[in-house]
């Protein structure tokens, strides 16, 4: 177990070894027991965390408020106009001031083709760790809880167990390709078999699939795309139908900014038939399970039968947005000098 994490930046999954990540997974597993069982775990007394949410968030934002404050330190919500972001400030010198006030800082902010730079280059000049709670290209808090979900329903050998990410239809344009993104990143290299599932017009960031592609080599397993709903759920054991946008596909074909969002929700709405049913879920095998981030679309991402029946484990998952980052922030933010 390698435990000297202290100051790491938690930006994408790939940035962390599969040891480090271990180690984030079982730190995960006991706070969770701790928490369960009402044990005091302060392991952040009086340390500050400064997050930074360029959008609305339910999961991540109360995950990481809270955990900071059952860990014994606090978490400052900020957004842009209560910052002098909006006002121009870089984010060399917001990582630089932030820095001097407290102990880590966590930022959300989804904008295709800026996210991640921002956030990067807030830690590049910033003394203290930088927590990605969501970017353009990753969503690595949401991807490290779906893995701790699954292996407390599977076991830690998945090896040869098929993992689904397929696009699912819903009415909105603007949603981020980070969550498969960070998922077929992050699973083959614990030995999942991963299948991606779009329309053509739906593709992923080009460097997330040759990572996929590589991990998926090095560690055995497999990964491939299919642009076949029903395909792709055949025998698979873990199925995550989410929507994301075509920014890539857009951004690909040179379609100006100003008829990105309706030429969008033109292609979407190509694809209405790309819905999570309990006839889909039945493709899959008898042990198979339903995952999804959450918010779901409720009647066009997913019918409710399949959401609110016996195979979906969303609300295990998101539970495990609690315990997943405060492990990330107690190792990043405390641990070992």
């Amino acid at each position: 177990m390698k435990t000297m994490l202290r100051g790491k930046d938690w930006i994408e999954t790939v940035d962390w070894s599969v040891e480090e990540l271990e180690t984030v997974l079982e730190v995960s597993s006991d706070l969770k027991k701790r928490f369960a069982l009402g044990e005091p775990h302060r392991l952040l007394q009086d340390k500050t965390l400064f997050m930074m949410f360029f959008e609305q968030s339910t999961r991540t934002r109360n995950s990481t408020e809270a955990g900071m404050t059952q860990l014994g330190g606090h978490a400052h919500d900020l957004t842009p106009d209560k910052m002098q972001i909006s006002h121009g400030e870089t984010p060399k010198d917001t990582g630089m001031v932030l820095s001097r006030y407290g102990h880590g800082i966590a930022i959300r902010n989804c904008f295709y083709g800026v996210g991640n730079k921002y956030i990067r280059e807030v830690a590049h000049h910033s003394s203290i760790p930088v927590i990605n709670l969501q970017c353009d290209v990753d969503h690595p808090c949401q991807s490290i809880a779906d893995l701790m979900t699954i292996r407390e329903k599977f076991g830690s050998n998945l090896r040869g167990t098929k993992f689904v990410i397929s696009w699912t239809y819903a009415p909105a344009y603007a949603r981020p390709l980070s969550v498969p993104q960070g998922l077929i990143t992050l699973l083959p290299r614990f030995g999942l078999d991963v299948t991606l599932a779009h329309p053509p017009e739906f593709n992923l960031m080009p460097r997330t699939i040759e990572a996929a592609k590589k991990y998926a080599k090095e560690s055995g397993s497999k990964f491939e795309i299919t642009h076949d709903m029903d395909e792709s759920f055949k025998d698979a054991v873990v199925l995550y139908p989410k929507s994301w946008g075509c920014h890539q596909y857009l951004e690909d074909q040179k379609v100006p900014e100003a008829d990105r969002k309706k030429i969008g929700m033109e292609l979407i709405a190509k694809y209405k038939n790309w819905v999570c049913t309990e006839r889909r879920m039945k493709l899959g095998k008898k042990e198979a399970v339903y995952m999804h981030p959450l918010p779901a679309d409720r009647g066009a991402e997913v019918e409710d039968a399949v959401i609110d029946g016996p195979q979906s484990i969303v609300f295990d998952q998101a539970e495990n947005r609690l315990h997943t980052v405060k492990a990330i922030q107690a190792l990043t933010m405390g641990g070992r000098p």
